[in-house]
Parts: C-alpha cells; sequence; structure tokens
C-alpha cells in the first residue's frame, strides 16, 4: 500500500471515529472518572472508568466536545481500554505518547502499534498532540485516583 493510500486510510478512520466515537456517553457506575481540559482550543473529555478488584478495566466511556482528532483519539483510546488490566493501560498511554510526539515506540505489541499507528501522523502538528492526548491525560489522572481536571 502506498504511503498516500495509507494517510487516506488513517484519515477516513479518524474521521470515522470522530463522527460516530466509541463509548460515548457518561457511565453512572464508574469507580474512577477524570476531567481532561485544553485551553488553548476548548476541548474538553471526562473518561469514566469501571475498574473491577482484579484491577481490570471492565468498562470505559468518555464525554466532552472537541475536534475530530481529540475525539477520534478519545473513542479509539476507549476501545483499545476495554478489559485490559490498569497496568495495562498505563503502558498503552506511554506508548501512544511517545507515539504522537513522533518518537520510536518499542515497548508496546505489534497489534497495539498497529491500532494506534492510525494516530501517528499527529506528530507533524505539534499544535494537534494536545488534541490527540488530551483523553489519555485525563485517563491516566482517572486511573491515578485524581478525579479533577486535568489540564493538558
Amino acid at each position: 500500500m502506498s504511503d498516500s493510500s495509507l494517510r487516506d486510510l488513517y484519515q477516513d478512520i479518524i474521521l470515522d471515529h470522530s463522527r460516530h466515537p466509541r463509548h460515548f456517553g457518561p457511565m453512572d457506575d464508574a469507580t474512577h472518572s477524570a476531567k481532561g481540559h485544553n485551553p488553548l482550543c476548548g476541548d474538553r473529555a471526562t473518561i469514566f472508568l469501571k475498574v473491577d478488584d482484579q484491577d481490570r478495566i471492565q468498562d470505559v466511556s468518555f464525554e466532552g466536545r472537541g475536534c475530530a482528532i481529540s475525539v477520534a483519539s478519545a473513542s479509539l483510546m476507549t476501545e483499545m481500554l476495554k478489559g485490559r488490566t490498569t497496568a495495562e493501560a498505563k503502558t498503552l498511554m506511554g506508548g501512544f505518547l511517545h507515539m504522537v510526539k513522533g518518537d520510536e515506540v518499542q515497548d508496546l505489541p505489534a497489534d497495539d502499534r498497529d491500532q494506534l499507528e492510525v494516530m501517528a501522523g499527529v506528530s507533524a502538528f505539534p499544535m494537534r498532540v494536545k488534541c490527540a492526548t488530551l483523553a489519555w491525560h485525563a485517563m491516566n489522572a482517572a486511573l491515578d485516583g485524581k478525579d479533577t481536571s486535568a489540564t493538558e
């Protein structure tokens, strides 16, 4: 597949997640939650997690508003987190942050890298990195028990 075709595919995936976000809406029985806000562009996200006594994320959702990159990233994140342990979620977050900043990612399984690759192009637009990472930082704050507004 050519670079152009791959870029088009990734753009289509981002637009689909933005227009039809997965796991969107509040969660009444969340055990963890946190809010994120990017004051530079106004993007906002609240992340809800239901973590069981085995430290596994049983359910995850988000709500908020923002640009296509912000919403797509949050949607992709929720799809990837459900069923994972909190340690796996933190590893995934670390890999994602490196990827969108243009760094090489080695500590993620190939399947995870492949799924996150759709957001790697954001690294070419430094102002958009904050949009892509907003929900991830809020998820991290929720896992850390910081149920406050995380500003990215």
